[in-house]
Order: C-alpha cells, then sequence, then structure tokens
C-alpha cells in the first residue's frame, strides 16, 4: 500500500483549509515540498482544485489530525486499510483517468508505427490498455481504425518520457540479445532524443540516381567516330562506280 493519499493535491488543499497544519507537516503527508504547500495556501498553486476530505475518504482519522495540530513536530499517519495490504504487488495495466481513455487507440497506434520492437505487454503498461485492442490496431481491424491517427502517448499524458524511454531500450537490448541485426533507426533509439538529433545525416543516393553507377562512363565521342566511319565506309561503298572503259565493253 502506498504512503501517501491518493489525490494528494485535492487533499493538500482541503488540509490547508480546514486545519491549522504546519505547511511541512502537510508536505510530508501529501509528498509535496513545503514551498508548494505554501503556494497552495496562498492560491498560487493548484488554483480550481477542489478540496478532498481524506476524513470522509477514510484516509485520515480527526483524532490523527488533532494530535498534528497540537504538535507542529508530529508527523501525518495514513489510516491503515488491513484488505488493502499487498495491493501494490497487484500486476495489470496502469489506470488511465476517464478523461483520456479516448485517446488510448491513438497512442497505441503511434506506438505500433514508430516503436515495433515493443512488445504488446509493454505497450499495454505504458498506456494502460489491452492486448487485445493492441492486436486490433495492429492488424487494422479496429472498428474505428480509419478515423484514428497516430499521436505520441507521452504527448497525451498517457504515460511519461523517461518510462518510453526505458521500455525501449529494454525492447532493443533483448533484440540484440537474441542475435537479431537492428537497423540504424532502431540503434538511434538507443540513446538520448538529444544525442539523436545531434548525428550526423546519413548519405543516401537519390532514388533517380539508383542504377546509374552501372553504366560505363566511356567517352560519348567514342561512339560518334563508330558511327562517322560506318557513314563513311557505306558512302564509298555507295559510289563506288565502275570505270568508263568497263562500261564500253
Amino acid at each position: 500500500m502506498s504512503d501517501k493519499p491518493i489525490m494528494a493535491k485535492a487533499t493538500a488543499v482541503w488540509l490547508c483549509d480546514n486545519t491549522t497544519l504546519t505547511f511541512k507537516q502537510i508536505a510530508d503527508f501529501c509528498g509535496f515540498h513545503e514551498l508548494e504547500v505554501q503556494g497552495i495556501a496562498d492560491g498560487d498553486v493548484a488554483v480550481g482544485v477542489k478540496g478532498f476530505d481524506p476524513i470522509a475518504n477514510n484516509q485520515l482519522t480527526q483524532e490523527e489530525i488533532d494530535k498534528a495540530e497540537a504538535s507542529p513536530t508530529y508527523k501525518l499517519k495514513l489510516k491503515f486499510y488491513a484488505a488493502a495490504a499487498g495491493e501494490e504487488k497487484r500486476r495489470g495495466p496502469r489506470y488511465t483517468p476517464l478523461s483520456k481513455r479516448q485517446d488510448r487507440p491513438a497512442s497505441i497506434y503511434w506506438l505500433v508505427k514508430f516503436h515495433p520492437e515493443l512488445t504488446d505487454g509493454q505497450i499495454s503498461k505504458l498506456v494502460g490498455t489491452t492486448k487485445p485492442t493492441i492486436q486490433a490496431i495492429r492488424e487494422r481491424t479496429h472498428w474505428n481504425i480509419n478515423n484514428i491517427e497516430p499521436i505520441d502517448p507521452v504527448a497525451l499524458g498517457l504515460c511519461k518520457q523517461s518510462e518510453l524511454d526505458a521500455a525501449v531500450q529494454k525492447a532493443n537490448a533483448k533484440k540484440a540479445k537474441d542475435g537479431e541485426a537492428m537497423s540504424d533507426d532502431e540503434r538511434r533509439k538507443l540513446v538520448s532524443t538529444e544525442q539523436s538529433l545531434g548525428m550526423p545525416a546519413e548519405p543516401k543516393m537519390p532514388s533517380a540516381m539508383a542504377g546509374l553507377e552501372t553504366f560505363s562512363l566511356s567517352d560519348p565521342r567514342d561512339d560518334e567516330d563508330e558511327e562517322d566511319t560506318r557513314d563513311v565506309s557505306d558512302a564509298d561503298s555507295f559510289f563506288n562506280l565502275p570505270d568508263d572503259d568497263d562500261s564500253e565493253d
């Protein structure tokens, strides 16, 4: 079980508005910096966030808050749930907020398109989806596939860039270990974005020039000389008329 409350920022808002706890006590309990809690109290941080009552939601007891208010050095303790012991070990896809679930197909499409080395299990953990959904998008059998545009899951807020980078590096490392050859593009994915952008571009022959290197580079005048020679020989044979004496005979 986590040692921090759910909806920590909203809980901090409620504690600032409804208790006399110090900023440090609230910061320690919610997992924030003391200055951030001060910003919440001053109205500079978490503007518009509605307070989340930790007592009504079984995260704190009133007795615990009373102890902390009476002693500024006392640290609040999150209410223990016996039924939730070991819950952090539960495996499965991550929770995705309702407001972002409609963006998951676009992020799956992006991952499938630009990071084909990722397994369905890795994609499932990154964006909180199921393997049948990933498979449907891979095979283009998803019911809305014609309207899905690939969008970076980091830009959508479905995962962190560090999580995506770690998954890609792990997938490429496994691929290399299994003896599969990696392309240049896949090798670039093993380094950071800044390093990849700093790499020199690989020289490529324009498609219109491909194959021309097999042709002979001989002097075109050689062909012209041969053609002229043939023309001259043909002219000589054409004008090779019999002598006048032979014609009289």
